[in-house]
Protein backbone atom coordinates (compact mmCIF):
# COMPACT_ATOMS: atom_id res chain seq x y z
CA UNK A 1 0.00 0.00 0.00
CA UNK A 2 1.07 3.36 -0.64
CA UNK A 3 -0.07 6.94 0.37
CA UNK A 4 -0.14 9.98 -1.28
CA UNK A 5 0.00 8.04 -4.95
CA UNK A 6 -3.77 7.60 -5.62
CA UNK A 7 -4.50 11.31 -6.56
CA UNK A 8 -5.77 12.13 -10.39
CA UNK A 9 -3.15 12.33 -12.76
CA UNK A 10 -3.25 16.16 -13.09
CA UNK A 11 -2.68 16.84 -9.45
CA UNK A 12 -0.25 13.82 -9.76
CA UNK A 13 1.59 15.83 -12.94
CA UNK A 14 1.88 19.04 -11.12
CA UNK A 15 3.29 17.70 -8.28
CA UNK A 16 5.81 15.85 -9.61
CA UNK A 17 7.35 18.06 -12.00
CA UNK A 18 25.71 11.29 -26.96
CA UNK A 19 28.85 11.26 -25.80
CA UNK A 20 31.22 9.27 -28.28
CA UNK A 21 31.50 5.60 -27.45
CA UNK A 22 35.52 6.59 -26.53
CA UNK A 23 33.91 9.29 -23.74
CA UNK A 24 32.12 6.83 -22.31
CA UNK A 25 34.24 4.28 -19.82
CA UNK A 26 36.05 7.32 -17.97
CA UNK A 27 31.85 8.00 -16.62
CA UNK A 28 30.83 5.03 -15.53
CA UNK A 29 34.01 3.30 -14.15
CA UNK A 30 35.18 6.66 -12.02
CA UNK A 31 34.22 4.75 -8.80
CA UNK A 32 35.43 1.73 -7.55
CA UNK A 33 33.30 -1.47 -7.72
CA UNK A 34 31.27 -1.85 -4.29
CA UNK A 35 30.47 -5.33 -2.26
CA UNK A 36 27.47 -5.38 -0.42
CA UNK A 37 27.51 -5.89 2.87
CA UNK A 38 26.82 -9.25 4.47
CA UNK A 39 27.04 -10.78 0.78
CA UNK A 40 25.59 -13.98 1.16
CA UNK A 41 22.26 -12.54 2.56
CA UNK A 42 21.94 -11.12 -0.67
CA UNK A 43 19.18 -12.38 -3.48
CA UNK A 44 20.96 -13.66 -5.65
CA UNK A 45 20.13 -15.01 -9.05
CA UNK A 46 21.38 -18.46 -10.29
CA UNK A 47 24.45 -17.20 -11.89
CA UNK A 48 25.29 -15.83 -8.37
CA UNK A 49 24.68 -12.27 -9.19
CA UNK A 50 22.27 -9.64 -7.25
CA UNK A 51 18.87 -10.44 -8.31
CA UNK A 52 17.04 -7.17 -8.01
CA UNK A 53 13.91 -8.71 -9.50
CA UNK A 54 10.75 -7.18 -7.76
CA UNK A 55 8.73 -4.29 -7.18
CA UNK A 56 11.24 -1.21 -5.58
CA UNK A 57 9.97 2.30 -4.11
CA UNK A 58 12.53 4.02 -5.90
CA UNK A 59 13.84 7.83 -4.46
CA UNK A 60 10.89 9.53 -4.97
CA UNK A 61 9.63 7.59 -1.36
CA UNK A 62 10.45 7.82 2.29
CA UNK A 63 11.17 4.48 2.58
CA UNK A 64 9.64 3.35 6.20
CA UNK A 65 10.75 -0.06 5.88
CA UNK A 66 6.95 -1.33 6.03
CA UNK A 67 4.30 -1.97 3.44
CA UNK A 68 2.96 1.14 4.06
CA UNK A 69 5.41 3.96 2.58
CA UNK A 70 4.53 7.69 1.61
CA UNK A 71 5.71 9.54 -1.49
CA UNK A 72 8.14 13.10 -1.85
CA UNK A 73 9.21 15.01 -4.55
CA UNK A 74 12.71 14.75 -4.82
CA UNK A 75 14.80 16.80 -6.35
CA UNK A 76 18.79 16.67 -7.53
CA UNK A 77 20.87 18.74 -4.93
CA UNK A 78 22.12 22.11 -6.25
CA UNK A 79 25.11 21.87 -3.66
CA UNK A 80 25.81 18.41 -5.27
CA UNK A 81 26.16 20.04 -8.85
CA UNK A 82 29.43 20.42 -10.58
CA UNK A 83 30.49 24.18 -11.39
CA UNK A 84 29.07 25.89 -14.98
CA UNK A 85 30.51 26.22 -17.98
CA UNK A 86 29.73 29.98 -19.71
CA UNK A 87 26.63 28.88 -21.00
CA UNK A 88 25.66 26.11 -18.32
CA UNK A 89 23.45 28.36 -15.76
CA UNK A 90 20.78 29.47 -18.82
CA UNK A 91 20.66 26.19 -20.41
CA UNK A 92 19.72 24.46 -16.72
CA UNK A 93 17.62 27.41 -15.59
CA UNK A 94 14.61 28.06 -18.02
CA UNK A 95 12.22 31.12 -16.83
CA UNK A 96 8.88 30.73 -16.83
CA UNK A 97 7.23 31.45 -20.05
CA UNK A 98 3.62 30.65 -19.85
CA UNK A 99 3.65 28.13 -22.54
CA UNK A 100 2.79 24.79 -20.43
CA UNK A 101 5.13 23.03 -23.07
CA UNK A 102 8.17 24.66 -22.24
CA UNK A 103 7.20 25.70 -18.03
CA UNK A 104 6.05 21.60 -17.62
CA UNK A 105 5.48 19.50 -20.46
CA UNK A 106 4.39 16.81 -18.08
CA UNK A 107 1.03 18.76 -17.27
CA UNK A 108 0.22 17.99 -21.16
CA UNK A 109 1.07 14.42 -20.55
CA UNK A 110 4.51 14.54 -22.55
CA UNK A 111 6.84 11.92 -21.17
CA UNK A 112 9.30 13.21 -18.28
CA UNK A 113 12.18 11.70 -19.56
CA UNK A 114 14.95 9.67 -17.70
CA UNK A 115 16.77 12.10 -15.33
CA UNK A 116 13.04 12.81 -14.00
CA UNK A 117 11.50 9.54 -14.10
CA UNK A 118 14.40 8.17 -11.51
CA UNK A 119 13.26 10.49 -8.31
CA UNK A 120 9.45 10.34 -9.68
CA UNK A 121 7.41 9.29 -6.39
CA UNK A 122 5.89 6.47 -8.56
CA UNK A 123 6.93 2.04 -7.85
CA UNK A 124 8.94 0.68 -10.77
CA UNK A 125 9.49 -3.07 -10.97
CA UNK A 126 12.69 -5.14 -12.44
CA UNK A 127 12.40 -7.89 -14.06
CA UNK A 128 16.05 -9.32 -14.25
CA UNK A 129 17.50 -11.62 -16.34
CA UNK A 130 20.75 -13.15 -17.26
CA UNK A 131 21.25 -11.01 -20.36
CA UNK A 132 18.38 -8.42 -20.00
CA UNK A 133 17.18 -5.80 -17.53
CA UNK A 134 13.66 -4.49 -17.83
CA UNK A 135 12.46 -1.50 -15.55
CA UNK A 136 8.55 -0.78 -16.00
CA UNK A 137 7.58 2.64 -14.73
CA UNK A 138 4.47 3.43 -12.91
CA UNK A 139 4.46 6.82 -13.83
CA UNK A 140 3.06 6.84 -17.02
CA UNK A 141 3.80 3.16 -17.80
CA UNK A 142 7.60 3.92 -19.23
CA UNK A 143 9.59 0.79 -19.63
CA UNK A 144 13.37 0.26 -20.65
CA UNK A 145 14.23 -3.40 -21.97
CA UNK A 146 18.37 -2.61 -20.93
CA UNK A 147 20.61 -5.23 -22.76
CA UNK A 148 23.29 -6.79 -19.89
CA UNK A 149 26.71 -7.61 -20.91
CA UNK A 150 30.51 -6.55 -21.18
CA UNK A 151 31.52 -3.50 -19.12
CA UNK A 152 32.43 -0.08 -20.74
CA UNK A 153 31.12 -1.80 -24.26
CA UNK A 154 30.79 1.63 -26.82
CA UNK A 155 26.65 2.33 -27.67
CA UNK A 156 25.69 1.95 -31.52
CA UNK A 157 26.73 4.91 -33.28
CA UNK A 158 23.20 5.94 -35.17
CA UNK A 159 21.46 5.90 -31.96
CA UNK A 160 17.98 8.07 -32.39
CA UNK A 161 17.85 10.65 -29.51
CA UNK A 162 14.68 9.41 -27.36
CA UNK A 163 13.62 10.72 -23.82
CA UNK A 164 14.64 7.73 -22.03
CA UNK A 165 17.78 7.54 -24.32
CA UNK A 166 20.19 4.04 -25.24
CA UNK A 167 21.36 2.28 -22.22
CA UNK A 168 23.71 -0.35 -21.63
CA UNK A 169 23.92 -2.58 -18.46
CA UNK A 170 26.96 -4.48 -17.16
CA UNK A 171 27.93 -6.19 -13.37
CA UNK A 172 30.80 -4.01 -11.72
CA UNK A 173 31.90 -6.54 -8.71
CA UNK A 174 27.95 -6.71 -6.90
CA UNK A 175 26.61 -3.42 -8.21
CA UNK A 176 24.60 -3.09 -11.60
CA UNK A 177 25.79 0.13 -13.80
CA UNK A 178 23.14 0.80 -16.24
CA UNK A 179 25.02 3.79 -19.02
CA UNK A 180 22.71 5.80 -20.83
CA UNK A 181 23.59 7.90 -23.76
CA UNK A 182 21.76 9.92 -26.70
CA UNK A 183 18.56 11.46 -24.82
CA UNK A 184 16.40 14.71 -26.12
CA UNK A 185 17.31 18.09 -24.42
CA UNK A 186 14.44 17.98 -22.12
CA UNK A 187 14.08 18.93 -18.14
CA UNK A 188 15.92 17.95 -15.79
CA UNK A 189 13.52 17.13 -11.91
CA UNK A 190 10.42 18.94 -11.19
CA UNK A 191 12.18 22.03 -9.94
CA UNK A 192 9.41 24.79 -9.88
CA UNK A 193 10.25 27.57 -7.64
CA UNK A 194 8.03 30.09 -7.00
CA UNK A 195 8.54 32.55 -9.34
CA UNK A 196 8.12 29.92 -11.68
CA UNK A 197 10.40 27.93 -14.10
CA UNK A 198 12.37 25.14 -14.61
CA UNK A 199 15.54 22.90 -14.98
CA UNK A 200 16.78 21.27 -17.80
CA UNK A 201 19.68 19.27 -19.12
CA UNK A 202 21.26 19.12 -22.87
CA UNK A 203 21.15 16.15 -25.64
CA UNK A 204 24.75 15.57 -24.37
CA UNK A 205 24.14 14.66 -21.36
CA UNK A 206 25.26 10.97 -20.29
CA UNK A 207 23.67 9.30 -17.14
CA UNK A 208 25.23 6.42 -15.04
CA UNK A 209 23.26 4.59 -12.35
CA UNK A 210 24.97 2.72 -10.09
CA UNK A 211 22.89 0.31 -7.63
CA UNK A 212 24.17 -1.73 -5.18
CA UNK A 213 21.85 -4.34 -2.30
CA UNK A 214 22.84 -2.43 1.54
CA UNK A 215 20.89 -4.96 2.80
CA UNK A 216 17.89 -7.69 1.65
CA UNK A 217 15.72 -5.34 1.54
CA UNK A 218 17.37 -1.73 0.80
CA UNK A 219 19.32 -0.36 -2.45
CA UNK A 220 21.87 2.30 -2.61
CA UNK A 221 21.05 3.92 -6.12
CA UNK A 222 23.71 6.31 -7.21
CA UNK A 223 23.13 8.70 -10.09
CA UNK A 224 26.42 10.84 -11.99
CA UNK A 225 24.86 13.31 -14.35
CA UNK A 226 27.93 14.67 -16.97
CA UNK A 227 26.53 17.48 -19.05
CA UNK A 228 29.33 18.82 -20.60
CA UNK A 229 27.22 21.28 -22.07
CA UNK A 230 26.15 22.74 -18.62
CA UNK A 231 28.76 21.25 -16.03
CA UNK A 232 32.62 21.14 -16.47
CA UNK A 233 33.02 17.87 -14.60
CA UNK A 234 30.51 15.15 -13.85
CA UNK A 235 28.97 14.49 -10.73
CA UNK A 236 26.49 12.27 -8.05
CA UNK A 237 23.48 12.11 -6.39
CA UNK A 238 23.38 9.51 -3.97
CA UNK A 239 19.92 7.93 -3.48
CA UNK A 240 18.06 4.92 -2.29
CA UNK A 241 16.02 2.53 -3.20
CA UNK A 242 13.52 -0.03 -1.40
CA UNK A 243 11.93 -3.49 -1.91
CA UNK A 244 8.34 -3.45 -1.34
CA UNK A 245 7.27 -7.76 -1.71
CA UNK A 246 3.89 -6.71 -1.80
CA UNK A 247 3.11 -4.02 -4.55
CA UNK A 248 2.65 -4.42 -7.60
CA UNK A 249 2.74 -2.27 -11.19
CA UNK A 250 -0.91 0.42 -10.64
CA UNK A 251 -2.66 1.05 -13.90
CA UNK A 252 -1.31 5.12 -15.32
CA UNK A 253 -3.93 7.02 -17.41
CA UNK A 254 -2.27 10.31 -18.29
CA UNK A 255 -5.23 11.79 -19.98
CA UNK A 256 -7.81 10.15 -17.55
CA UNK A 257 -9.80 12.91 -16.10
CA UNK A 258 -7.85 15.32 -17.08
CA UNK A 259 -9.83 18.35 -16.31
CA UNK A 260 -7.09 20.71 -16.48
CA UNK A 261 -5.65 20.20 -19.93
CA UNK A 262 -3.19 22.47 -20.42
CA UNK A 263 -3.64 24.58 -17.32
CA UNK A 264 -7.20 25.67 -18.61
CA UNK A 265 -9.55 23.79 -15.94
CA UNK A 266 -12.86 22.67 -16.39
CA UNK A 267 -15.43 21.94 -13.25
CA UNK A 268 -15.84 18.15 -12.16
CA UNK A 269 -19.87 17.08 -12.40
CA UNK A 270 -19.79 16.85 -8.77
CA UNK A 271 -18.70 20.19 -8.99
CA UNK A 272 -21.17 21.89 -11.23
CA UNK A 273 -23.88 20.44 -9.57
CA UNK A 274 -23.02 21.19 -5.99
CA UNK A 275 -25.17 24.05 -3.88
CA UNK A 276 -21.95 25.48 -1.86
Amino acid sequence: MRTGLRTSPVVALAAVVVLSAAGLSGCSTAEAPQQAPNAQDVPRTSDGKPDFTGVWAGPGFRHTGKDTDSATVRLYTDSKMASFTPEGKSRLYRAHTGNVRIDDPTAICLPNGLTRQIPSPYAQQFIQTPGQLVILYEYMHFFRVIPVGAPNRPHAADIEPTYMGDSLAWWDGDTLVIDTVALNEWMLDAYHPDDGGSRWHSDRTHVVERITFTDRQNASYDVTIDDPAIFTAPWVENWSMQRKPTWKIFEFVCDDNDRCRGGNCTASDAQKTSTQ
